[in-house]
């Protein structure tokens, strides 16, 4: 099992001719209002590729918190450890997407910002009892220091998704097994710019140096750099048609945590991580666009052909 300790939020998503300007306004279509959130994605992308997921999260007692838990159990995760407050809003993010796949999101994290730590440690049997943690930061420092310290004394892999940074804090870099940032996430906690793979290698040996066993940098269309104990490299994406990039960074975590668990090495486990969010940013939406394991299968195997 694979426990996930993050966020729950409703995507309302729209997709326009390019991303409004202050005080402009732009004309959209294809309105689509589907489940999201990263700790929701990360769950749903493991349960796709073929993990057996449990999420522990918190959501209001409202439309949208009944709709997410339904869909993550229809999905495959388990979802005893979501938590419901009466009085309180879930979270929902606004996605606008342009023709070129690029987002801009409103977000309101709702009651996501009151997971604490003694919410997590109420499931610590759950955590030690998994093959992995996987933590992502639109929830709180402390619910997230809290899953990665009881799953790293219980022997499990800890994986953290530093995302966002604004809640980043370097003490969570020596409780993690293995770190995953985009390239602008790269930047902030290591400090300095990321735009290429040498800015990438640069910002992974500092993140090693400040306590991250094995640091991953996704680099969009470029791939993404893994700099780890046993190997160090760039993994090269794919050309693909781009529709929306939304959910590419959950579904690229998540089937690398899968693929771990399962044994795999780091190098292979990411190269498959790459394919799964190469299809995934090929669909709109977050949750929607990530694939199952016998589409990423069928993927690298046209791809190899």
């Amino acid at each position: 099992m694979i426990t996930v300790v993050g966020s729950l939020v409703m995507d309302i998503s729209i997709r326009v001719p390019r991303l409004v300007q202050p005080g402009g306004i732009v004309h959209g279509n294809n309105l689509q209002v589907s489940c999201g959130g990263r700790g929701a994605n990360q769950a749903y992308a493991v349960a796709r590729i073929g993990g057996v997921p449990a999420l522990i999260g918190i959501v209001g007692e409202d439309l949208f918190g009944n709709a997410m838990v339904t869909a993550l159990t229809a999905a495959g995760v388990d979802t005893q450890a979501v938590l419901r407050r009466r009085g309180a809003a879930s979270g929902c993010f606004v996605v606008a997407t342009d023709l070129q796949g690029q987002s801009e999101i409103v977000v309101a994290n709702g009651i996501n910002g009151a997971l604490s730590a003694a919410d997590v440690v109420q499931y610590a049997a759950m955590i030690a009892s998994s093959q992995a943690v996987l933590t992502q930061l639109e929830t709180t420092f402390e619910a997230v220091e809290a899953a990665l310290r009881i799953g790293r004394e219980a022997g499990a892999l800890t994986v953290l998704n530093a995302a966002p940074t604004f809640r980043f804090r370097g003490a969570l870099l020596p409780l993690s097994d293995y770190v995953v940032v985009n390239e602008k996430e790269a930047g902030e906690i290591a400090g300095g710019v990321v735009k290429s793979i040498e800015s990438a290698m640069r910002a992974a040996t500092t993140m090693k140096v400040m306590g991250a066993r094995n640091v991953l940098v996704t680099l969009g269309e470029t791939g993404v750099w893994v700099d780890g104990d046993a190997w160090r490299g760039h993994i090269p994406s794919y050309a693909v048609p781009v529709v929306d990039t939304l959910g590419a960074g959950d579904t690229f975590t998540g089937a690398l945590t899968v693929r771990l668990c399962e044994g795999f090495e780091l190098r292979a486990a990411a190269e498959y991580a790459v394919a799964a969010s190469a299809i995934s940013v090929t669909r709109l939406g977050a949750q929607p666009s990530i694939p199952t394991r016998r589409e990423v299968d069928t993927f690298l195997a046209a791809h190899k052909a």
